[in-house]
């Protein structure tokens, strides 16, 4: 009787303490592939975000600080934008987002082109398309200069 007293003493205290180890074990595996997977999913699943409703952006870039022939890049809302003087000295603005996978063209002063660097798109500085796989022409914005500040709207 003694024995059955000891095995049954011994045998009590560790399978509880094996199936403390085993539940410790099971939620510390689910706890990692929680920890990995969730990040994994929102990287792969990025939140809704609303599209700017802002009809009008005011540029930090004076109009003399864009020479003849070359673009400076600027925020539309939350999509980029492109601002382009010409030879001529005329301002124009596009969306700087490709129709065709929306990668960030690109100015060509040797063109005097935008290029998109994706898949080899070019635009004239009507925003037409000229040449590549370009499906559509650039969104144009219309461009005032007040004072020392350049306006850029959406065309309505």
């Amino acid at each position: 009787m003694d024995r059955d007293m000891l095995t049954e003493e011994t045998t009590g205290p560790r399978q509880s303490r094996r199936g403390f180890v085993n539940w410790l074990l099971g939620t510390s595996v689910g706890g990692l592939l929680l920890a990995v997977l969730y990040p994994v999913t929102r990287y792969l699943i990025p939140p809704e975000t609303a599209e700017s409703t802002a009809a009008t952006v005011t540029l930090s870039i004076r109009p003399e600080d864009i020479a003849p022939n070359s673009a400076q890049i600027f925020r539309f809302g939350n999509k980029p934008g492109i601002l382009v003087r010409t030879a001529a000295g005329e301002l124009r603005a596009f969306s700087a987002s490709c129709t065709h996978l929306s990668c960030i063209v690109q100015y060509r002063d040797d063109l005097e082109r935008l290029w998109c660097a994706c898949h080899n798109g070019h635009f004239d500085l009507n925003g037409r398309v000229v040449q590549g796989p370009p499906p559509a022409p650039l969104e144009t914005f219309v461009v005032n200069v007040r004072g020392d500040q350049i306006v850029v709207s959406r065309d309505a």
